[in-house]
């Protein structure tokens, strides 16, 4: 699983756009209420644009007013890794991918009390969404 996350730049400044480079390589942040999927409410996957691992259900996304993606809980709790952030003279969690590496967001103790209580603060241009099929073909 380490083979991605040693990847040279040139690999990564190849792969993605620069706007995403610059989010998920240099640990960016887009403008709120910018991002493609910040209001998307589609039934779905969100995945890592940068190695397609799953990270969130949309089951778990909720509008947190912030105009970032926002959700209460991952996918799978291994799919993701947690780092101190101190950075801009603030204590945050930085939230990246297991597999690649990629800088994703931030995650806050802020998020909705009758689930988890906490608010995966993610970057749209640091996800893929993966629309599901229709549950009810037949009907």
């Amino acid at each position: 699983m380490s083979e991605l996350k040693n990847m040279p730049e040139s690999y990564w400044k190849e792969k993605l756009t620069p706007e995403q480079y610059r989010v998920c390589r240099l640990k960016g942040t887009e403008r709120a209420f910018s991002g493609a999927l910040w209001d998307n409410h589609e039934k779905g996957m969100y995945e890592c644009v940068a190695c397609g691992q799953p990270l969130f259900s949309s089951s778990a996304k909720f509008d947190s007013g912030t105009g970032w993606p926002s959700f209460d809980s991952p996918t799978d709790w291994q799919n993701l890794e947690l780092h101190e952030d101190n950075s801009f003279f603030m204590r945050r969690t930085e939230v990246t991918c297991k597999k690649c590496g990629a800088h994703l967001g931030h995650l806050f103790n802020d998020g909705p009390r009758e689930t988890t209580g906490q608010r995966y603060c993610i970057n749209s241009v640091s996800l893929n969404f993966r629309p599901t099929e229709a549950e009810h073909q037949n009907s």
